[in-house]
């Protein structure tokens, strides 16, 4: 009696081909071969696109430039102006992919993309790009006569710093410094800048890349016209990064304006603008970036 089920089934596969096939379809399929992993792309973090898109600006003319052709920093004919920077104070200088970060670093940069307690906004200064990136500006100013360039800054701290122009070379006992020890030199129209003797204490942009006491830099001033100057950066610091890297952005000129009076209050409140999740924390409180 039992074999009667398995002697039907079996004649209606012979009888009907397409019927057995379609009853043999409902098996379960074997399991696939697994597929090769492919590497993750990392994500970026809060508030930041995966890419930046940086476009120069129009210019207003040419540059200035001296009797005898050399590119000129400030504005023609010796007037003033200020440089502010074409780009999003959001932005990083460089996508966060492409950031050859160590470990420890990478993760000092995704903490503070939430917790923004910056050096700058508590009056300190600070070098690198992030001494461009102020809604109010730098201003340069080239001495001759003493071959020394100023960069000064409006905001934050008011400070400034000084580019050795008389082709020394750099000190071997260096005290750190937020802006470190600059000595600089003419390429074409390009201004190069090279900086070491940094200390620890500032964020290299505004989304705060964060940087050693080892790093060495090479900033480029490359002035295309009247109103834009290309800013470039090449970071190398063997404590915070596994490569040297580079990032960019550009600044625009603004004649006939100049620095003007700016107070950066040390105890000012704005809790709120700046502690991110440590709702615990205000401005009250004594914090050591």
């Amino acid at each position: 009696m039992r074999r009667q089920p398995i002697l039907a089934l079996v004649g209606l596969l012979c009888v009907s081909p397409l019927l057995g096939e379609m009853l043999l379809a409902q098996q379960p399929a074997a399991p696939a071969a697994p597929r090769a992993q492919q590497p993750a792309v990392p994500a970026a973090p809060r508030g930041q696109s995966p890419v930046v898109q940086r476009r120069e600006p129009k210019n207003a003319g040419p540059a200035p430039r001296t009797a005898d052709g050399k590119m000129l920093l400030d504005g023609a004919n010796g007037g003033v102006g200020l440089w502010t920077p074409v780009f999003g104070v959001t932005d990083p200088i460089l996508e966060f992919p492409k950031v050859p970060f160590q470990p420890w670093a990478k993760a000092v940069y995704v903490a503070r993309q939430t917790d923004e307690l910056e050096p700058h906004t508590r009056c300190h200064p600070s070098g690198v790009a992030r001494q461009f990136i102020t809604p109010y500006g730098v201003e340069f100013v080239e001495m001759p006569e003493l071959q020394r360039v100023y960069i000064f800054d409006v905001g934050g701290p008011h400070t400034f710093k000084i580019i050795y122009m008389d082709g020394r070379t750099h000190p071997k006992d260096l005290v750190p410094s937020y802006y470190g020890h600059s000595i600089g030199w003419w390429e074409g129209d390009t201004l190069v800048v090279d900086t070491i003797g940094f200390n620890e204490r500032f964020w290299l942009d505004r989304r705060g890349l964060p940087s050693t006491d080892q790093m060495h830099t090479l900033e480029r001033f490359t002035r295309t016209g009247l109103s834009v100057m290309k800013y470039e950066v090449t970071v190398d610091d063997p404590g915070a990064y596994t490569a040297p890297w580079t990032g960019w952005f550009y600044l625009n000129f603004t004649p006939d304006q100049e620095l003007f009076e700016y107070v950066c209050q040390q105890a000012n409140y704005a809790g709120d603008l700046m502690v991110g999740s440590f709702k615990s924390v205000d401005r009250t409180t004594t914090i050591i970036p």
